[in-house]
Order: structure tokens, then sequence, then C-alpha cells
């Protein structure tokens, strides 16, 4: 693999690690769960390593997300007209991969730093441990007013 991770792979391993996280998994379980090591993981998460169709699938049952979950933030449509061709073994030419780096959200990168807190992830799950309704809604509504304060 190239010395740079392709983005997409970077924002579906950042979505895979905010999601095992807000569960509160560690990468071991995830991986015992899937048959892998934490390391593969950890490499997925990072985007070191690209996720294929089916372990993206077994990843969305076992972390109880539709398998579009991952794809959450990226934009919908790519400029693909002006890739550059490359040759492949047997001399037919195929259009490179898009890649995607100008193309992603800054904003979705920043929430997604935010959301992958260790802090935001305590309060969603104290705020998800409020068994009334309309108490989280209370809850809520005080954080928002304290927030547009400051």
């Amino acid at each position: 693999m190239s010395a740079t991770s392709n983005p997409v792979d970077v924002h579906v391993g950042n979505r895979i690690r905010l999601r095992r996280t807000l569960l509160g998994m560690s990468q071991e379980r995830l991986g015992n769960a899937l048959g892998l090591t934490f390391q593969q993981v950890q490499n997925y998460e990072r985007g070191r390593n690209r996720v294929g169709a089916s372990r993206l699938y077994d990843l969305s049952c076992v972390l109880d997300v539709p398998v579009g979950f991952f794809f959450a933030g990226l934009p919908a449509h790519v400029d693909t007209t002006d890739r550059p061709v490359t040759d492949t073994v047997d001399g037919m030419a195929e259009p490179e991969a898009p890649t995607l780096s100008s193309a992603l959200p800054t904003v979705a990168q920043d929430d997604l730093a935010l959301l992958s807190r260790r802090e935001t992830i305590e309060l969603v799950r104290a705020y998800y441990g409020i068994e009334d309704s309309g108490t989280r809604r209370r809850v809520l509504d005080l954080v928002r007013s304290m927030g547009a304060s400051s």
C-alpha cells in the first residue's frame, strides 16, 4: 500500500473507530468478533488497510449500524473527469481511482475529531443513560442554553 492512505479509507476507518468507541468496545473485542487481531482493526481504523465489502458488512453487523453509516459525511459526487490513466500489466489502459483529499469536507473531519474525544463519548453515554425522555430533553435544552451563553 502507498505511504499515503486513501481519504475514503481514512474516513471509513474514523467512522469504525467512532462507532466502536461509542459502544465502549475495545479494538481487541471488535477483532475477536470479526476473527481479526486488534492490530488489524487498528490498521482499518487508521485507513492503512482498505476494508473490503464483506468485512464492511460484518462490521455493520457487529457494530449494529447500516453499511451507509461508514460513508456518512463523504461528498455525494466526486468529479472524476480529469483522472490520469495508467497502464495495467496486460497493456490495457485503466483509470486510476479518484482521490478525495480536496473533496472531503473539513467540517465533517472536525466534527469527527470532536465526536471521537473521550469527554464527548462519556457525555453521550451519560445522556442516553437517562431513561426518561422528558428529562433527556430538558438536559439537552440546558446544555444548549449554556453553550449559547458562552
